[in-house]
């Protein structure tokens, strides 16, 4: 059953992606990608600040882990392998984080318990960080009326219930509410099974009430960093633009990235996107520039950085796995 969702979400996107080429033109396509030559490397270079601050954010949630620059290294790597499976599995953007989880015990020595808490962590800052960054889009986007009204209509009531969300999923993880409703539910005789997790459970639980509670400087600096890298992305459309021979304003970029963005997180189900990130930078694009082959242009180059990253990040993941034992002799051990 779940491979033919998975089908029917990819088959959904695919459909998406041909209305897309179906609204452009491919010679202009070429021409307008033609200039950017080696200008890509600073759209990558750009890409690569923005993935280490996301490293440093998840850094800075596991507390056993040295805040050095070594261990900076090995988050980093640690994260290039889910990230690559976070983008090709329709997982809503988290099927690669129980690789990150059992790499970090395989390789570095840290329980499960801690590795899952910091992901867990570390999402909810990233996503705290990005209503943040959307809401500001939002304002722009009003301000500045690029799109009709039923779009910023559109862009008001997601950006609404993925703020809903998050409250929601904060709370869960505060007040520990996942492990009172296991103990209660355990008391069952039908339920009876989930005993044998409660103690994990209460201990996760524990752990991200100590974060929130005890590491506030942690969290706030987290919490900027991760702010930050979706401000790069802004940068990253700007620079493209400029790339291809039609500047726009910072303003204007934030507004195309929180589009983005926005549609990215709402079209989770979707392998990577496909098809919804290019109607995305297709609407904003044509939006702001007047042309459907600029916008669609934008995420062309971010899908050419996005495949880099995701081969690179599977290079890592296969050639890190036999490496676990060499590792464990050169690693800390919480």
């Amino acid at each position: 059953m779940m491979k033919i969702f998975k089908l029917v979400f990819f088959l959904i996107g695919l459909i998406i992606l041909t209305w897309v080429f179906h609204s452009i033109n491919l010679n202009e396509i070429y021409e307008l990608t033609q200039q950017i030559s080696f200008g890509l490397i600073f759209v990558i270079a750009i890409y690569f600040l923005a993935f280490l601050l996301d490293t440093l954010t998840w850094q800075l949630t596991v507390l056993s882990a040295p805040l050095t620059i070594k261990w900076t290294y090995r988050f980093f790597q640690l994260r290039l392998s889910g990230e690559a499976f976070n983008n090709i599995l329709p997982a809503g953007s988290i099927g690669g984080e129980p690789i990150k989880a059992v790499m970090l015990k395989n390789i570095y020595g840290f329980n499960y318990r801690e590795g899952i808490a910091s992901l867990i962590i570390s999402r909810t800052i990233n996503t705290f960080s990005l209503i943040l960054f959307l809401f500001i889009g939002f304002i722009l986007m009003i301000n500045s009326n690029v799109l009709e009204t039923k779009y910023n209509t559109i862009a008001g009531v997601g950006l609404f219930i993925l703020t809903l969300a998050i409250v929601f999923l904060f709370c869960i993880q505060r007040f520990k509410i996942i492990s009172h409703t296991t103990a209660s539910l355990s008391k069952n005789k039908l339920f009876h099974w989930l005993n044998n997790s409660l103690h994990h459970i209460r201990e996760i639980d524990s752990i991200l009430v100590t974060f929130y509670r005890h590491r506030i400087k942690r969290t706030i600096c987290a919490l900027f960093f991760a702010f930050i890298n979706w401000v790069l992305g802004t940068v990253e459309i700007f620079v493209t633009m400029l790339l291809i021979g039609h500047p726009i304003s910072l303003v204007d970029a934030w507004i195309i990235e929180a589009i983005a963005q926005l549609v990215r997180t709402s079209t989770f189900f979707i392998p990577a996107s496909i098809g919804a990130q290019e109607g995305a930078f297709l609407v904003i694009g044509t939006a702001i520039t007047g042309s459907p082959a600029i916008g669609f242009t934008v995420a062309i180059v971010r899908r050419i950085r996005e495949i880099i990253w995701i081969i690179w990040g599977l290079l890592v993941f296969y050639v890190t796995k036999p490496a676990t034992e060499l590792a464990k002799k050169d690693s800390f051990n919480p």
